[in-house]
């Protein structure tokens, strides 16, 4: 099984909501930063929103705050990614990534990626 799995995708029509998980298997979510980055046809990569391990302290894009929020289930391993008041231009595949330390995270430098998750916002 691949390290990282996202699940939650779709198409929502805009002002929709989705919710996206992401699964850790072979090694402990919380001992990383772990987060979501998203990468739209066209566009670069932007980091969306992280969570990290020694006090949970969260991360959003500006343009996702008060929308999105991101969480995590300790015991099932797993990092969620609420999405609310979505519109088009959240439309990317949206990807899971690891890094050690919150700055890496925060820079680019992922350790591990997962295989992406397509949102589509559209009416």
């Amino acid at each position: 099984q691949a390290p990282l799995v996202e699940t939650g995708g779709g198409l929502v029509q805009p002002g929709e909501s989705l919710r996206l998980s992401c699964t850790a298997s072979r090694f402990r979510a919380n001992d990383y930063t772990i987060g979501w980055v998203r990468q739209a046809p066209g566009k670069e990569r932007e980091g969306v929103s992280s969570i990290t391990t020694s006090d949970g302290g969260t991360w959003y894009l500006d343009s996702v705050k008060g929308r999105f929020t991101i969480s995590r289930d300790n015991a099932k391993n797993t990092v969620y990614l609420q999405m609310n008041s979505l519109n088009p231009e959240d439309t990317a595949v949206y990807y899971c990534a690891t890094a050690t330390y919150f700055s890496s995270w925060y820079l680019g430098e992922y350790e591990l990626w997962g295989q992406g998750t397509q949102v589509t916002v559209s009416s």
